[in-house]
């Protein structure tokens, strides 16, 4: 049963990424093409987290932990830099 579980979360994930990828290729402007990427950083965390699930190391956990601060925090430069410059 938890196999499968994971399982699905992996298929998942692949479909989220499939569609991030897709709207970063399409996307009209340069704020969806932001907002794109910081989706597909998120994508990555959430499968940094399931590999540390599957492989029962999980100090990717902290990886993912720190992955995720990196992401907002380039999220808020470019924010800025969009807004007014830096």
């Amino acid at each position: 049963m938890a196999e499968t579980i994971v399982q699905l979360a992996a298929v998942l994930i692949l479909g989220a990424i499939l569609l991030g990828i897709t709207r970063l290729m399409l996307g009209p402007t340069l704020i969806d093409r932001i907002v794109a990427i910081d989706m597909l950083t998120i994508i990555a965390i959430s499968l940094i987290v399931l590999y540390a699930h599957v492989s029962g190391r999980f100090v990717y956990i902290d990886v993912a932990l720190v992955y995720g601060l990196l992401s907002f925090l380039a999220v808020l430069a470019l924010a800025r830099f969009l807004e007014k410059g830096l």
